[in-house]
């Protein structure tokens, strides 16, 4: 089974929710030929570069959206820093240290479900910042329509980042004040506008393995760029501060999964790396993933950025 899907991943072809499914009840010893395969599509669409992007908050706190996972929730009672629209020349600080460690991309991301259009013209001046210091800018702002993305399609945003975070029968048990289809209306829209897209989900809230193959499923058919993946860190305060964090294996077979369903597609591991798989952090390649979020998340830490830089040069990984 595991070599059979594989092989169609190989050539071009489409594995079905079946057999994706399938693959998802692999464990045992089994794991780590499914890893193993997974290495392969990797290697074969992939090869040996992976890439590396960096975030930076631009602005927190005080969002109306009721996400049971985030910490910037209006439901969430979290201790994490809530500021306004930062300044460019902190904006230039950030992009300018990413760069220095690798980062081929930097990210402006903002809390709340969208941007006012005061916000907007400012990070719209922020990105040509970005640009000039040697980086592919992209934003997260929220559920954007396209007069606004075009706006900053002009300014130079090279991609956009808009996750659909679950399933769309999973999406309404962790979210009610947006919905699943206002996720993907603005990926549409973003593309509509010349953008690249960003587009993933976080792991670990209570979902199903049929939940993780639907969405990886959703993705294709919307045609993403770069698929991030994350995993929840239950934090105090927050609707999922109970939840047990992920089993490393599993994490891991989340992401051999997302190869094999999307093999010619950026597999990046992105928030919760840390967290859900501490040592294991290098395995995520063996299992398939091409590129990775170095530094801290939007309100957990990661790893110092010459960490992760002295694991991808011990296992002979470029990156960019």
């Amino acid at each position: 089974m595991i070599t059979k899907s594989m092989e169609k991943a190989l050539c071009g072809k489409q594995i079905s929710k079946g057999e994706a499914l399938m693959l998802a009840g692999v464990e045992g010893t089994s794991l780590f030929d499914l890893f193993c395969a997974a290495n392969r599509i990797r290697d074969y669409h992939r090869k040996d570069l992976v890439s590396l992007c960096a975030i930076m908050s631009v602005r927190a706190g005080n969002c109306t959206e009721d996400c049971s996972f985030c910490a910037q929730s209006s439901k969430s009672k979290a201790d994490i820093d809530r500021f306004p629209l930062k300044k460019k020349e902190e904006v230039h600080a950030g992009a300018r240290t990413a760069r220095q460690f690798g980062a081929k991309r930097f990210c402006l991301v903002t809390g709340g479900k969208r941007v006012s259009d005061r916000d907007l013209a400012s990070l719209s001046e922020m990105i040509p910042i970005v640009r000039d210091i040697g980086h592919l800018p992209c934003a997260t702002l929220g559920l954007l329509g396209r007069g606004e993305l075009e706006v900053l399609k002009a300014a130079g945003l090279h991609r956009y980042h808009n996750n659909l975070e679950a399933s769309e029968s999973f999406f309404p048990s962790i979210c009610s004040t947006h919905t699943f289809r206002d996720k993907v209306d603005t990926i549409v829209s973003a593309k509509e506008a010349g953008l690249s897209i960003c587009s993933g989900g976080i792991f670990g809230l209570g979902e199903s393995w049929e939940d993780r193959v639907d969405m990886a499923i959703a993705l294709r058919e919307l045609d993403v760029d770069s698929v991030p993946i994350n995993f929840l860190t239950p934090l105090q305060g927050t609707g999922m501060e109970s939840r047990v964090t992920l089993k490393p294996l599993d994490a891991l077979k989340i992401i051999a999964l997302y190869r094999f369903l999307l093999p010619e597609k950026e597999i990046r591991v992105c928030g919760g790396r840390v967290q859900t798989l501490g040592d294991l952090s290098a395995y995520i390649f063996m299992a398939g993933a091409d590129g990775l979020l170095i530094g801290n998340y939007l309100t957990t830490k990661g790893w110092e950025p010459a960490r992760d830089l002295a694991v991808l040069d011990s296992l002979g990984l470029k990156y960019a």
